[in-house]
């Protein structure tokens, strides 16, 4: 697959990638797929499908837990993770808010890519505190 300059260019202003070099964000273009998801669209379905790191590039979507509206992401951000790094199913329901343009890394590559990529690491576990410090906001 060439590189996408565009894709390039967008991911380099993701906190995710922050403490990426050029080459390196070039390498993650090559390693993620990138996926398209209509207005509507069920991404991840709570209890049932995951299997992939998603990182959002184009367009909106909304966290539902049991058919309620959590949070909503934007271009930057990510989903799928827990379940990759868990192996288990996903705890809520990702469903596209607009037209989404993601990129996409299957479950079973998240972890060579992070041990290969030690400040991503780092960068997901603080977006991991932020989820868990939100979850926390809306149990209270």
């Amino acid at each position: 697959m060439a590189v996408r300059d565009d894709v390039v260019n967008t991911i380099a202003g993701f906190t995710l990638f922050a403490d990426l070099t050029g080459p390196q964000l070039e390498e993650v273009v090559h390693i993620f797929d990138e996926a398209w998801f209509a207005h509507g669209e069920r991404v991840l379905r709570q209890g049932v499908s995951g299997g992939g790191l998603y990182i959002i590039l184009e367009g909106t979507a909304t966290i539902r837990v049991n058919d309620v509206e959590r949070s909503a992401l934007k271009p930057g951000d990510y989903f799928g993770e827990i379940s990759c790094l868990l192996g288990e199913v996903p705890v809520a329901d990702i469903v596209a808010a607009t037209p989404l343009r993601c990129l996409v890394l299957p479950g079973g590559q998240l972890e060579g890519f992070l041990t290969a990529h030690p400040r991503v690491m780092y960068r997901l576990l603080q977006g991991e505190a932020r989820k868990l410090k939100n979850t926390t906001k809306w149990l209270s």
